[in-house]
């Protein structure tokens, strides 16, 4: 899929909610803020629902996309979305590991999950829409070292292969459109 393929489609419609999956480092915010921009959408990143630490048992994180409290986002973003209602939720601090204040955020008929594992099976059928972006693995080192490089090795030796294995056992890249970056 192009970028003006997707424009033009969601400018044909009167509400949406588009999920932005892919890789690290791939553009799945600077993309959402952009298409923010142009629809006034309101933006959820996944990176708010990261499992605290509490729920980071073994059993947990080798599940494909368990390193993500997806079950808190189902309820607390997703099922009042699709009853047109306002969004009551608590981001999750990866760095202070702890909760922040309460976000208020009304209902909008134009709304953009972004962040890994947005595209999970259990939140894949309250979607209107689903790309993935996906970038060179060469790419991806080269912009995770410019952003974090003292995290570099994180990312290499768990951060992503956690991704590659979400992305391999639930076929993303094959079930949706992929958007080259």
């Amino acid at each position: 899929m192009r970028m003006d393929e997707l424009m033009d489609d969601l400018s044909k419609q009167s509400s949406f909610l588009l999920a932005i999956d892919g890789m690290s480092g791939s553009g799945k915010t600077t993309l959402a803020q952009s298409l923010q921009e142009k629809w006034h959408a309101h933006v959820f990143h996944m990176d708010d629902f990261f499992l605290p630490l509490e729920m980071r048992t073994p059993q947990r994180l080798q599940q494909p996309g368990g390193n993500v409290h997806y079950e808190r986002f189902l309820e607390t973003v997703l099922k009042p979305l699709s009853l047109q209602q306002s969004v009551f939720y608590q981001p999750f601090d990866c760095q202070t590991m702890s909760f922040q204040t309460v976000q208020e955020i009304p209902y909008s008929p134009f709304n953009i999950i972004e962040g890994s594992y947005a595209l999970h099976p259990s939140l894949q059928r309250y979607y209107t829409h689903g790309i993935v972006l996906k970038i060179s693995p060469l790419t991806q080192k080269e912009r995770l070292f410019k952003r974090n490089p003292e995290k570099i090795d994180q990312f290499i030796h768990r951060w992503i292969p956690m991704e590659n294995q979400y992305f391999d056992a639930f076929d993303i890249f094959e079930k949706y459109p992929v958007l080259e970056r």
